[in-house]
C-alpha cells in the first residue's frame, strides 16, 4: 500500500521548521519525504493549502472501559480521537475494575485491536484498586504492554507509597502519573476555592492543595531519580515550582489542558457542573501563568483529560454532579485558536507539545515524523474557522463547557500506518 501526500506544509516539530514537501509512505511507514516526489500510489491526497504534521499523541485520556462503557468505550474513544487527529492515545486506569493487573492490560489492548485504528497505550494503576494502599505488580504491568502508572483521579496521600513506587519505576524506566491535589483538602468541593465558591456558597478547592503535593512528588522525584509527570497543571505557582526544579536538574514534566489556558472559575457561574474539572478551573492569573509555561516550555505537553461522562450525570447540581468534560476532538482547534492565531506560540513548538514530547515522555515511538517512522500524520487546514457542536462528537458523551464557541483550524486527514482512519467530508 502506497500513499502519497503533495503539496503539503509540513511542520517538523523537532526542528522547528515548516517546509512544502510531499510524504510518501510504503507499507505504513515514511519512506520518502521531499518536494516533487514523482510516481504512482494507491491514495493520493493533494494537501495543498494545508498543513501537515506528526500524527497527535494524548498521553492523558479516560475510555471508561471497561465498566463504565454507558460513558464511553475504547472504540468510541478512538474514533473521537481520530476526529480531532490523535493518533495516539494514553488511556488512564480508573475504570471499573482498574487496570491493575495484567489481564486487565491485556483487555485493553484487545479491544484496541477492534476500534479504527488509533493506537492504544494502556497506564496501569500505581496502587492496587486505586486506593493507595499497597503497589501494583509494575514489572508485570509493564510486560503487560502498560507504559506508564498513575492513580489518575486520585492523589497518592501516602508519601511513603509513591517513594516504594517511585523507585520501582526507576529501576524499570516507566514513568509515574500524578494527579496533585490533597485529598483532605479538596474532598467534595467542586471549584476553586475563591471569589466564584464565596458566591455560590461553597467549599472550595484551594489551589495550595495542588501546589503542596506538586512539590512533594517533584521532590521524591529528585531524591529517588525517578520521571515524575504531573498531570493536568491548573495553576500559576505549580508551574513556577516545576520550573525551579527542572533548572536543578529533576526528572519531572508536566502538562496542562485546554481548560486551563482559555477558562477561569467564572465559567462556572455560567455553564454551572459542565465547567466542574478536576483540578478545577482556576483565575486569570493562574491562566496566565500556565500560558508561560507553555512559551518558556515548562510545560512539556498540552493533553486533554479527556473525562466523559452522560448527560444525566452532567445535569446533577453542581456539587453532585462528576467532574471532567472531553476534549479529544476539539484540544487542536483549541490550541491553534487560543495559542497560535493569538501569537503566544509558534507551529511547530505547539505541534510538539502534543506529538513528539508526549511520546517521548512515554517512550513510545510515535509522534515523529522521519524517514523509516510510522507514517502516522495529521492533516489539518489552519484557517477554517468552525463552530464546537457536540451533536457531531464521535464520542459517546457531550459534556464540554466549548459548545457553541467558535475555533480555527480544523482536521481533515487522520492517518495510522499509512491508512486514512478520518477524513472531514
Amino acid at each position: 500500500m502506497k500513499l502519497l501526500i503533495r503539496n503539503g506544509r509540513v511542520v517538523h516539530p523537532v526542528t522547528g521548521t515548516v517546509e512544502l514537501q510531499d510524504i510518501l509512505a510504503e507499507d505504513g511507514k515514511i519512506s520518502l519525504m521531499e518536494h516533487g516526489i514523482a510516481g504512482e500510489a494507491d491514495r493520493v491526497i493533494d494537501a495543498a493549502g494545508l498543513m501537515v504534521a506528526p500524527g497527535l499523541v494524548d498521553m492523558h485520556v479516560h475510555l471508561r472501559d471497561p465498566g463504565l462503557t454507558y460513558k464511553e468505550d475504547i472504540l468510541t474513544g478512538c474514533a473521537a480521537a481520530a476526529r480531532g487527529g490523535v493518533t495516539s492515545v494514553a488511556c488512564m486506569a480508573n475504570t471499573s475494575p482498574a487496570v491493575d493487573c495484567p489481564e486487565q492490560v491485556a483487555y485493553v489492548l484487545g479491544r484496541a485491536r477492534e476500534a479504527c485504528g488509533v493506537e492504544v497505550y494502556p497506564i496501569a494503576a500505581l496502587s492496587k484498586g486505586l486506593r493507595g494502599e499497597e503497589p501494583t505488580d509494575a514489572e508485570a504491568l509493564k510486560k503487560a504492554g502498560a507504559v506508564a502508572l498513575s492513580d489518575d483521579g486520585n492523589n497518592v496521600d501516602n508519601a511513603n507509597l509513591m517513594r516504594d513506587v517511585l523507585i520501582t519505576a526507576r529501576r524499570l524506566e516507566m514513568p509515574v502519573l500524578c494527579h496533585c491535589e490533597d485529598t483532605s483538602m479538596v474532598a467534595g468541593r467542586a471549584v476553586n476555592e475563591g471569589s466564584v465558591s464565596r458566591q455560590l456558597w461553597l467549599e472550595g478547592r484551594p489551589a495550595i492543595a495542588e501546589e503542596i503535593m506538586v512539590m512533594r512528588d517533584a521532590m521524591l522525584a529528585e531524591e529517588t531519580g525517578a520521571h515524575v509527570h504531573i498531570c493536568h497543571v491548573s495553576t500559576a505557582r505549580s508551574v513556577d515550582i516545576i520550573r525551579k526544579m527542572k533548572k536543578k536538574g529533576v526528572h519531572i514534566t508536566c502538562e496542562t489542558c485546554p481548560q486551563y489556558f482559555t477558562l477561569t472559575e467564572d465559567e462556572v457561574l455560567i455553564q454551572g457542573a459542565m465547567a466542574r474539572v478536576n483540578p478545577p478551573l482556576r483565575t486569570i492569573k493562574d491562566v496566565k501563568g500556565i500560558i508561560a509555561g507553555l512559551k518558556d516550555g515548562t510545560i512539556d505537553v498540552i493533553a486533554t483529560d479527556h473525562a466523559p461522562h452522560s448527560a444525566e450525570e452532567k445535569a446533577r447540581p453542581l456539587s453532585r454532579a462528576p467532574s471532567g468534560m472531553v476534549g479529544l476532538e476539539t484540544s487542536l482547534a483549541l490550541a491553534l485558536t487560543h495559542l497560535y492565531h493569538a501569537g503566544r506560540m509558534d507551529l511547530p513548538d505547539l505541534i510538539r507539545r502534543m506529538s513528539t514530547a508526549p511520546a517521548d515522555i512515554l517512550g513510545i515511538s510515535r509522534g515523529h515524523m522521519s524517514l523509516g517512522a510510522q507514517a502516522d500524520l495529521t492533516i489539518f487546514d489552519l484557517d477554517e474557522e468552525w463552530t464546537i457542536d457536540p451533536e457531531q462528537f464521535a464520542s459517546k458523551a457531550r459534556n464540554t463547557p466549548f459548545a457553541g464557541r467558535k475555533v480555527k483550524g480544523k482536521v481533515k486527514y487522520t492517518i495510522v500506518r499509512g491508512e486514512v482512519i478520518y477524513q472531514d467530508r
